[in-house]
Parts: C-alpha cells; sequence; structure tokens
C-alpha cells in the first residue's frame, strides 16, 4: 500500500515532456494560426487598458496613495514586466494553448498545472462578469446621457454585499446590460478568432484616442500644488495576510500606501497574460507573441503612468469622484463636451477587456481538455468551420453573463488579484526550473538576466500576494480544494499521461 501510495503521488507530478508538445504542434486538429505581431499586440492592449484606467486609478488615488499611485503603477508594472519576460520565453518554447497551465505541465508537473489552468478559470471568469458588471454601469451612465434609463428591475443585481451589513436586496431583478454583452459578445467569440481580433481593434482604437485625448487635453489643466503632499499615505503599506507590518492602516484596517496601492491597482494588469492563450492562433508564435506580450505591458504602463498624472495634478487626491473619476475630473474643469467621449471610450475599453478575457477563457479549457483533465468530447471541441473552442465559449458566456447579472461582485473581484498573481509566481519558477532541466531546448526568445528576473518576479508577485486581504487567500484555498477533489476522481484517472503510461506498461 505504501508502494502504491508513493507511486500515486510520483505520478502526479510526472511532468508532460516538451517534445510530446512540440509533437502535438503540428496535429491537424489545430486553432487557426491568422495572428500576427500588433494583432496580438491589440489584444493584449484591449485586455489592459479598460476598468483599471477608467475606474481604478480615482479609487486607488482617494484611498490608498494620492499623487504617489504614479510610482504604485512603476511596482505594479514591474512585477509584470518580470513575469511577462517569463511568459515570452515559454510562449516561444511551446506556442500552443494554455498558457501558465501548459508550461507548468512541462516543468512542474501534472499536480501544479492542474492547480494552475483550475486558478486560470478562475482568474478569467470572474474578471469577466466583474468587468461586464461594471461595463453594464458605464452603460447605462452613457445613454442616460440621452435620457435614456431602464427600470431599476432591469438594471442591478438582486442584492448587493455591504461590509458590517451582510447581504442587503436592491429591488432589482436582474442586469439586463451586463447578460446581455457577454451574449452578444459570444456570438462574436465562436464566428471566429479573426472576426474576434477584427472587433477588438475596433475597441481598442477607440479607447486609444480617448486615453490620448484625455492625455492631450488634461495636461494643460494641471495644477502641480494638487501633487502635493506627494505621498499623504506613505511610501510603504506592507501587509501579511491583511495584517499591515510596514506603514499606516485605515480607520477600516486596512493598509493603506504607495505598495498597498500597487496591489490593489493591479487588477488594472490583468490581461497582458491572455497574449500568451493565444500562442496557438499566431502566425510566427516564436516571435510574434514575446512582442505581443511586451509591447502591450510597455504601452499600457506609459498610459497609466501618464492618465495618473493627469488625473492626480487636476483634481486634489481626496477630491476624486470615485464613481468616474476622469469625466468628473474634465466636467470639474468646464469641459463638459468630454464627458460624452470619455463615457463613451470607458464603454468600448471595458468591451474589448470582456471580449479578450472570453477569448482566452475557452483556450485554457480546451488545453486541459486535450490532456484528459476535462471532458475532451465538450471543452476540447473545435468547431469545423470557425476553427473555434465553440462548447466551453458558449458555457463561458452563459455562467458569464449569470454571474454579471445576478451575483454582486465586489467581494469576488480581488480573486481575479490573487489568482493572476499565482500564476506568475509558477511562470517564473517554471522558467528557473526548464533552465536547469532541459538547458539546451531552443528557445527562440530568451528571458534575459536569468536568475535575476524571475527571481525578483516571485518575490515581487507574492509581496503583493501577502498584501492582499486574507479572506481572498480563504477563498482561493475553497477554490483550489474543489478543484483539487475533481483532478483527484476524474482528471488524473483520464489524463493523457495516464495513458500514456498505460501504453509503455503494455509494450514492454
Amino acid at each position: 500500500m505504501a508502494m502504491s501510495f508513493k507511486t500515486a503521488v510520483r505520478h502526479m507530478f510526472e511532468r508532460k515532456p516538451l517534445k510530446m508538445l512540440q509533437k502535438e504542434m503540428a496535429d491537424d486538429h489545430r486553432l487557426r494560426r491568422v495572428l500576427g505581431p500588433w494583432s496580438l499586440t491589440s489584444l493584449g492592449i484591449g485586455c489592459v487598458i479598460g476598468a483599471g484606467i477608467f475606474v481604478i486609478t480615482g479609487l486607488a488615488a482617494h484611498y490608498k496613495a494620492g499623487p504617489a499611485l504614479i510610482v504604485s503603477f512603476v511596482v505594479s508594472g514591474a512585477a509584470c514586466v518580470f513575469a511577462a519576460l517569463c511568459y515570452a520565453e515559454f510562449a516561444s518554447m511551446t506556442p500552443v494553448a494554455g498558457s501558465a497551465y501548459t508550461y507548468s505541465y512541462a516543468t512542474l508537473g501534472e499536480l501544479f498545472a492542474w492547480i494552475i489552468g483550475w486558478d486560470l478559470i478562475l482568474e478569467f471568469t470572474v474578471a469577466s462578469a466583474t468587468v461586464a458588471h461594471g461595463w453594464s454601469k458605464y452603460f447605462q451612465n452613457f445613454i442616460g446621457i440621452f435620457g435614456l434609463h431602464l427600470p431599476q428591475s432591469l438594471s442591478i443585481s438582486p442584492f448587493d454585499f455591504v461590509p458590517g451589513k451582510g447581504y442587503i436586496p436592491t429591488g432589482g431583478v436582474f442586469d439586463l446590460p451586463a447578460i446581455g454583452i457577454a451574449l452578444v459578445l459570444t456570438v462574436v467569440l465562436v464566428m471566429g478568432i479573426k472576426e474576434s481580433a477584427r472587433f477588438n481593434n475596433i475597441m481598442v482604437a477607440i479607447k486609444l484616442a480617448v486615453v490620448a485625448l484625455v492625455i492631450g487635453v488634461g495636461v494643460f489643466y494641471i495644477d502641480p500644488a494638487n501633487w502635493h503632499p506627494f505621498a499623504p499615505y506613505g511610501w510603504t503599506g506592507i501587509a501579511f495576510f491583511g495584517h499591515t507590518i510596514f506603514g499606516q492602516t485605515s480607520p477600516e484596517g486596512a493598509p493603506i500606501g504607495m505598495l498597498a496601492a500597487s496591489a490593489i491597482i493591479f487588477f488594472a494588469y490583468v490581461g497582458f497574460d491572455s497574449v500568451a492563450t493565444h500562442a496557438e492562433e499566431a502566425k510566427n508564435p516564436q516571435r510574434d507573441v514575446p512582442f505581443g506580450i511586451i509591447t502591450s505591458l510597455i504601452i499600457c504602463t506609459f498610459l497609466y503612468i501618464a492618465v495618473t498624472a493627469v488625473l492626480t495634478g487636476m483634481v486634489r487626491y481626496d477630491q476624486i469622484d470615485i464613481q468616474a473619476p476622469i469625466a468628473s475630473a474634465f466636467e470639474a474643469k468646464g469641459l463638459h463636451w468630454a464627458q460624452f467621449i470619455i463615457s463613451l471610450g470607458a464603454v468600448a475599453g471595458i468591451t474589448s477587456v470582456i471580449l479578450v478575457l472570453m477569448l482566452s477563457q475557452p483556450r485554457v479549457l480546451l488545453a486541459m481538455a486535450r490532456d484528459g483533465l476535462l471532458p475532451r468530447s465538450f471543452f476540447g471541441a473545435v468547431h469545423p468551420v470557425y476553427r473555434t473552442p465553440w462548447k466551453s465559449t458558449i458555457m463561458t458566456g452563459v455562467v458569464v453573463g449569470i454571474m454579471a447579472a445576478l451575483v454582486p461582485l465586489g467581494i469576488l473581484a480581488e480573486l481575479v488579484n490573487i489568482g493572476t498573481l499565482l500564476a506568475f509566481v509558477m511562470v517564473c519558477l517554471a522558467v528557473l526550473i526548464m533552465r536547469y532541466s532541459n538547458p539546451q531546448a531552443a528557445r527562440p526568445f530568451r528571458c534575459p538576466w536569468v536568475p535575476f528576473v524571475p527571481v525578483m518576479g516571485v518575490l515581487f508577485c507574492l509581496m503583493l500576494m501577502f498584501s492582499l486581504p486574507s479572506e481572498n487567500w480563504l477563498r482561493l484555498f475553497i477554490w483550489l480544494f474543489i478543484g483539487l477533489f475533481i483532478y483527484l476522481f476524474y482528471g488524473r484517472h483520464n489524463s493523457v499521461m495516464h495513458h500514456h503510461r498505460k501504453a509503455t506498461a503494455k509494450r514492454r
């Protein structure tokens, strides 16, 4: 029995050979390679620039960092750069769907791959639903400019969660715009990656034009006095499981300061890693995927810093409207015409975020199904005409729509941060392991300054993870426990590695 248990544990940590991954790339049952370097960059920008730049900047500046939020974006951006360089190396080595899940399977073993895959499902699903929820509010504000209003029963979820009070009814039945946008985008996604990318490019062009307008016009209304004090909440705010160890604490007991804001606004960067999930659809993945990951991250970091500098320069940090910070800042300066343009940019920007998140989710499910960890007949089904994972795309759209329409997602939103950070830690560790276990493997793109870059990626991401409230760790562990149950009773008995072992034993 002891030997049987040891054998079972050893099998759970068995790694998928790199040669097997590369052989699978030649399979005819693949996704269509239609994405070039700038299409991939556009997908990255489309997923990153959205709710973060239009909402979170005001919230974090008001309550967490003040004008020092500019530096917070630099810190979070640095953590992402370290992780992005590691992602780029793996994406060039194994350009198949799956992103961090696939990389973990090749380096850390099947169990770790399942954990990361299950974690990515949480990240993309909750992020999609959260952003769809936010899209609904911006859409209702936008149509309100024209005097159009939805009845309350169709404009809000049936209940909300208020800290200290618990769940309270809202008078709503379901959020119609939230479920509507999820279902419309599902149709676009099923029709094909080329059509989805074209739609995303249009949305990205609109929001980049609006962001450029915000920076170009807002810079003339900056009052340097608004940048003093620059760091009213301090430069730290480091916490451990929600308990502040360096820096100030808010009246509610939460850490505040420049680093505390970095952990919160990290949500604004969620999405650049989605570029890696589309490696299988890249025309030249070894070159184009690293280009798309790194270029989109650099562009987005610059835009975040510039917009934050303009916003905190136009309005004193403690007077920023946290609901619509940018539009309100322009309105306060008498630029009422900007409300329409900025609202339009916000709707377009958040639409592309939902699109890319919902585009990425089925690719992770597809990769896990191909490996037998999920039912292949459903999650691994590729449409014969559109060449998209159509069944899992439809399921994703339905789940996202229901969650966005019925569930208050304020609590779950922070799960996106902790789930993404965990994936980043695993990818950085995987690069270190692969460099020593497969030093001769072909690496069209090599992460520079190894081991410095991956080690710093691990340290930065862990610092941000531990700065999140302890409740997020509890929810993450519950989700992972559910996933472990599924793996033990289904995944490990149906995985390709399990069948590979059985086939090898028969040949012997």
